[in-house]
């Protein structure tokens, strides 16, 4: 990094920058388990000279432990793009309004999670709802591991709560559904054929005003042979946008190439937890009662607003354990 001419190619030095942060995340841990241990032994051999300090003996065991915890966890982030970042899409699907002021809060949810890990986000793209919340959006998320983590997410999330948007008070069940693909370096080779890609452009959706785009600088694009379709509407530039748009189809397809991958190993084991796209993972309440619970991995927490809040390491870590308990 300190090298002349690192800085010339920002994309490039920004890849290596993230490469040094996800070694970081597990070097850190990993040479502060080391130092416990040294410590360790250095209180056990003068507890046995003095055995009023067996406390602290105590204290550093349950402090390695804790550190070692964190680092089983950290080893099963071992996937091939799980150190990129995370391209997450969220689509409000079936509860009408409520369900795009739910697929709203979820946004809110991923992007509140990320701000309280130093992650950064980028909007990418927004279709607003005319009453309320969104149709979908689409945000790149990047930090250690970020694809590790949130992959577990793709699938449909299921919140039930006595909607604002039904006259009657009645209580409602919406669903938002979230996909989640790796941010793909261009050094890694993903096939596709241009001639099986159809470009689209359009204007850009806005708050209206002086600032209202007049020119069709949105690209959306259409991967024809898996029906994959991405759209990016973030810059002014139509070349930016559409540049952008293909970083997505390409990690859109390398995520589709990998869940055959995963596919072909789950096939060995028995029985296994329906995933993927469309797929119910997440119950989120609040009525009767406020909590919620995660299908596959029986993980819950009874303080919804936390959750709602970002705090929601606890599930993410709890579908790193069961995929590799299942196979997943």
């Amino acid at each position: 990094m300190a090298a002349a001419g690192f800085w010339d190619n920002q994309e490039k030095a920004q890849e290596v920058v993230g490469e040094l942060k996800s070694l970081k995340v597990i070097m850190s841990p990993l040479e502060s388990a080391l130092s416990s241990a040294g410590d360790l032994d250095a209180l056990m051999e003068m507890a046995d000279e003095d055995p009023s300090i067996a406390d602290d003996v105590t204290k550093e065991v349950e402090s390695l432990e804790t550190i070692l915890n964190d680092l089983e966890l950290k080893s099963l982030l071992n996937g091939r793009h799980d150190g990129c970042g995370a391209i997450m899409t969220i689509y409000a699907r079936d509860g009408g309004t409520d369900a795009n002021d739910w697929a709203d809060i979820m946004l809110r949810m991923y992007t509140q999670w990320a701000s309280a890990n130093d992650y950064s986000v980028d909007l990418i793209d927004r279709s607003d709802n005319q009453e309320a919340g969104i149709n979908n959006a689409t945000i790149v998320v990047r930090g250690p591991m970020a694809y590790g983590y949130l992959k577990g997410e793709t699938g449909m999330h299921r919140l039930v709560r006595i909607s604002p948007f039904n006259s009657e008070g009645k209580r409602q069940t919406s669903f938002a559904a979230i996909s989640v693909s790796p941010e793909v370096a261009d050094t890694i080779d993903v096939e596709i054929d241009e001639a099986d890609v159809k470009t689209d452009t359009y204007r850009a959706s806005g708050a209206g005003g002086q600032h209202v785009n007049k020119t069709d600088s949105a690209v959306r694009l259409t991967h024809l042979p898996t029906n994959t379709v991405v759209s990016c509407q973030n810059e002014r530039s139509q070349h930016k946008n559409k540049a952008t748009a293909w970083k997505m189809l390409r990690s859109r397809i390398a995520r589709l190439e990998e869940e055959k991958r995963e596919a072909e190993q789950a096939a060995n084991y028995q029985s296994q937890a329906k995933t993927g796209f469309g797929a119910q993972i997440r119950n989120y309440f609040m009525h009767p009662d406020q909590r919620v619970k995660d299908a596959r991995t029986g993980f819950q927490m009874g303080n919804l607003h936390a959750v709602l809040d970002g705090d929601i390491q606890g599930f993410l870590d709890a579908v790193l354990q069961w995929r590799v308990k299942s196979g997943e």
